[in-house]
C-alpha cells in the first residue's frame, strides 16, 4: 500500500456519516468525486473527462467540524493520504477502493460562498507586548473604515 499526500478538488456525494470504532474514536466518512472539464479550443464546447471517486475518512478534531459543515452536493477541497483497500466483496471478487486519510476539508470558495463561525475567540493583539510599531486593536467599524479608505486609494481617479 503507497501512501501519498495530495488535494482532491470535487464534490461531496453522500452525506458524511459518523461511527465510533472499539476504542471510543470517533471518525468520519463520505464519498466524494473530482471530474475533469476540459474546453476545446478549436469549438469552444466543453468536454467531460473520467469522474474519480474516494472515500475521505475524518478522524479527531476534524470530526466535529465536517459533520457540522458539509453535506451531500457540496463543492470541496480535501488534503491529506491516499491509500489504496484491497478486499473480496460477498461475490468473491477482488476489488480495490481508493481512501483519502484527510487532514484538512474545507469549502471550495470558487464554486461557493461561507460564513465562518470559529469555535474558539481570536485574542487580539496588543501593542504592550513591547513592540514599538505594535498597533492598538481596532473595533470592527474602524477596521472597515481604514479598508474603505485603502480601496479608494488603489482605484485610479
Amino acid at each position: 500500500m503507497y501512501e501519498a499526500q495530495c488535494a482532491v478538488v470535487g464534490t461531496v456525494i453522500t452525506n458524511p456519516v459518523k461511527r465510533s470504532t472499539p476504542t471510543g474514536d470517533e471518525v468520519l466518512s463520505f464519498r466524494m468525486a473530482s471530474n475533469a472539464r476540459r474546453q476545446d479550443r478549436n469549438t469552444g464546447e466543453w468536454t467531460d473527462g473520467g469522474t474519480l471517486y474516494l472515500t475521505v475518512t475524518c478522524w479527531r478534531r476534524l470530526v466535529r467540524g465536517v459533520g457540522a459543515s458539509l453535506m451531500k452536493g457540496d463543492p470541496i477541497i480535501a488534503y491529506g493520504q491516499l491509500r489504496t483497500n484491497e478486499y473480496t466483496n460477498r461475490d468473491g471478487i477482488e476489488r480495490a477502493d481508493l481512501e483519502m486519510r484527510a487532514s484538512a476539508v474545507g469549502p471550495d470558495l470558487a464554486r461557493c460562498n461561507v460564513s465562518i463561525h470559529r469555535t474558539k475567540a481570536v485574542a487580539p493583539e496588543s501593542a504592550t507586548d513591547g513592540d514599538p510599531g505594535a498597533a492598538e486593536p481596532m473595533d470592527a467599524e474602524q477596521d472597515h473604515d481604514r479598508v474603505d479608505d485603502e480601496v479608494r486609494e488603489s482605484v485610479p481617479a
